[in-house]
C-alpha cells in the first residue's frame, strides 16, 4: 500500500470523511491542510491530467460562484494562483495513493486505492 495523501481543509466534511475512511482501515495518512499550505503546482497538475479542470473545480461551490469564475477566462497560471489563495475552488478532498488519485468524496476510488498492489 502506497502512502496516502489527503489534500483538503480541516473544516470540510468531505475531507474529514476521507480521513476517517482511511483511519478506520488503519491506513497511515498524510493530511495536507490547504488553508495552511498551498498545494504545489506539480501536485495539482497530477490531478488536472486525470480529471481536467472541469472535473477538478467545484463549479457549484460558493468560492467559485462568488469569485466570478463562471464568467472569467483565466490562464492556467492565474487559476493556480487563485487556488493557492482559495482552496475551496477545488472539489475536495484530493486524495493520492501512489499513481492513483481521486477528487471529491469518492469512496469507490478510495477502495480501489486500498486494493491496488
Amino acid at each position: 500500500m502506497a502512502n496516502v495523501q489527503i489534500f483538503g481543509v480541516r473544516n470540510s466534511s468531505a475531507t474529514r470523511a476521507a480521513e476517517r475512511f482511511f483511519k478506520e482501515r488503519r491506513v497511515p495518512v498524510q493530511m495536507v491542510d490547504l488553508k495552511r499550505k498551498a498545494i504545489a503546482p506539480g501536485e495539482i497538475r497530477r490531478f488536472v491530467e486525470r480529471f481536467g479542470w472541469d472535473g477538478l473545480l467545484a463549479t457549484e461551490g460558493k468560492a467559485y460562484i462568488d469569485g466570478g469564475l463562471k464568467y472569467l477566462q483565466l490562464s492556467e497560471a492565474e487559476l493556480m494562483e487563485r487556488i493557492g489563495r482559495e482552496p475551496l475552488l477545488l472539489r475536495l478532498p484530493l486524495v493520492r495513493a501512489g499513481k492513483l488519485v481521486s477528487a471529491g468524496q469518492d469512496e469507490e476510488s478510495w477502495k480501489a486505492m486500498l486494493a491496488a498492489p
